[in-house]
């Protein structure tokens, strides 16, 4: 795992990802995150509890297959 230390206001890039500090408050970091459409950007704890409930309900999704579910959540939402 790569650790760097960045103020707010600084960045790092992960290919065309830009992933920029935009605030820090005690020991909280806000992050913005500037990314083409085609990625899906979600906290991991999100995730975590989607692929607990679909293992649950005795289903065998792989990561894609929770990725794909959640797309088709978040084209639902947007209509």
């Amino acid at each position: 795992m790569l650790v760097l230390s960045r103020k707010a206001g600084e960045s790092v890039m992960i290919g065309d990802i830009e992933v920029k500090i935009t605030e820090v408050s005690g020991d909280r970091v806000k992050v913005g995150i500037q990314a083409p459409k085609e990625y899906k950007i979600m906290r991991k704890e999100l995730c975590q509890t989607v692929e607990s409930n679909i293992l649950a309900a005795k289903s065998s999704a792989s990561k894609t297959d929770l990725m794909s579910f959640l797309a088709k959540i978040g084209q639902e939402k947007e209509k």
